[in-house]
């Protein structure tokens, strides 16, 4: 793309809009921006690595836009009345959304894959975005969380990569139908559940984006997504599966604390040994969904199996913070059932307590998800786990608090499991940090806050001191 307009990115620090700033910024672009955390003082370190990347910062105040070549670029959450909002329409600044910009990015790659699906896109997304540095293609990635792969102490918040090879792997977001805006070459959709939408509306959109693609990858172990696939021709889709039919089989899992390996059988062909420095039986599909979308890029089985054994995983998913006096400390990104449901799983499948701070991501979502929300916890928490809720993340703005944490520590309670509300998040977590006993595991789980890592960390600093 000709970047002549200079950038403005109205709430740059947002996980969606900080890797796409930095990729403009690495391929030459002007940019600056404006992020309500900034003006809070919050999470400094965010806001001068971007600063180190030619990015200019101003105020959330306006004054950062004030001129018609200027493009403004903000995400679906941001009001109208926000002032650089209002600035540009006072100076005839162009304006596109997030998903907008991203999407005319991804389209005019020669080769772009694009990870859809309700879990397991940031995963997914670094996983191909690694196979594919590692195989020598040199990727251009946007990813919404941080690549432990690419992050280091000059660069610790590596939620981009910029490349100079043909391919851009980007997750896609359906959350606010800008899926429909892509044109993938390779779509992989690795479930479809109830998260933002309701499933007829999912259906049509993630239908849509794999009907676009020249090959799609998907989970044959997902009903919804299987379904979707029976629409495609079969010379347009590779398919994956745990122990079931399908073009890429696992079988024979092993897992460990923080990894797991499988036996990996592409149709027709020998096995192959994979080990995922991930864990659990989440991670192995979203290896298999990642394994698909390098295949159709025409990675070799062999070498993409290597290959994904050398991942490091992502920031804030199932990541081992600390530990201290036998009790670990774990961040996770975890804020739908089905997610959270994973991430249980894994963590049952060896001994020890589960003392869980789970912080909603909005009252919308919440409102939405009520009942799955109550069932999975239901199902997946065990009799001595303690859950604990504080109020839902809440940045500014009108909304509707119609369903509250208090509710659903109410349904769930009704049920016989632990669950407290406790609103405030730093009296919540002190309350785990005070319970916690030898053995125990402390998990943060919650998106849309990127504090709830600190929160962690603080949560470990709490019981070592």
């Amino acid at each position: 793309m000709d970047h002549r307009k200079p950038y403005f990115f109205v709430g740059i620090g947002g996980s969606g809009m900080m890797p796409l700033a930095m990729i403009l910024a690495g391929q030459g672009a002007t940019v600056a921006g404006s992020d309500r955390s900034l003006d809070q003082a919050k999470l400094p370190a965010k806001f001068d690595y971007l600063r180190r990347r030619g990015v200019t910062l101003f105020a959330q105040d306006g004054s950062g836009v004030v001129s018609a070549d200027q493009l403004v670029v903000a995400s679906a959450a941001v009001e109208a009345s926000v002032p650089d909002i209002v600035a540009a329409e006072q100076v005839g600044a162009e304006r596109k959304s997030r998903a907008e910009l991203l999407a005319e990015l991804f389209n005019a790659a020669p080769l772009s894959i694009g990870v859809a699906g309700t879990s397991g896109k940031s995963t997914v997304t670094g996983m191909i975005g690694w196979i594919l540095h590692a195989s020598g293609r040199d990727p251009t990635v946007m990813n919404g969380a941080v690549m432990k792969n690419f992050a280091t102490p000059d660069a610790p918040f590596a939620s981009a990569l910029v490349g100079a090879g043909d391919a851009f792997v980007s997750e896609v977001d359906e959350s606010d139908g800008s899926i429909a805006l892509y044109w993938p070459k390779i779509a992989v959709l690795n479930n479809v559940s109830l998260d933002h939408k309701s499933l007829e509306e999912l259906r049509d959109l993630f239908g849509g984006f794999i009907a676009r693609a020249a090959t799609a990858v998907v989970n044959r172990d997902n009903g919804e997504g299987a379904a979707l696939a029976m629409a495609l021709p079969a010379d347009r889709l590779l398919t994956f599966a745990i122990e079931g039919e399908a073009d890429l089989v696992a079988s024979n899992l092993e897992e460990q604390r923080f990894g797991v390996s499988f036996d990996l059988v592409e149709r027709g062909g020998a096995p192959v040994r994979v080990t995922l420095q991930v864990p659990g039986r989440h991670n192995v599909s979203n290896a298999l969904a990642a394994i698909g979308a390098v295949r159709a890029a025409g990675i070799g089985l062999v070498e993409a199996a290597h290959a994904i054994g050398g991942f490091a995983g992502l920031k804030r998913r199932f990541e081992l913070v600390g530990e201290a006096g036998g009790v670990a400390v774990i961040d996770d990104f975890g804020h739908n059932p089905d997610k959270i449901a994973a991430t249980l799983a894994t963590l049952h499948a060896f001994p020890g307590r589960l003392l869980l701070l789970f912080q909603p991501h909005g009252y919308g979502p919440l409102k939405v998800m009520r009942g799955e929300l109550v069932s999975m916890f239901t199902q997946h928490l065990g009799l001595e786990d303690v859950l604990v809720l504080p109020d839902p993340v809440y940045q500014g703005g009108t909304v509707a608090r119609e369903v509250t944490s208090a509710d659903i520590v109410a349904d769930i309670a009704a049920t016989g499991r632990t669950a407290l509300h406790i609103p405030e998040r730093a009296a919540a977590a002190a309350h785990l940090v005070a319970a916690a006993q030898p053995g125990d595991r402390i998990v943060v789980m919650g998106a849309r806050d990127d504090t709830l890592s600190l929160l962690a960390q603080s949560m470990v600093d709490n019981m070592t001191g």
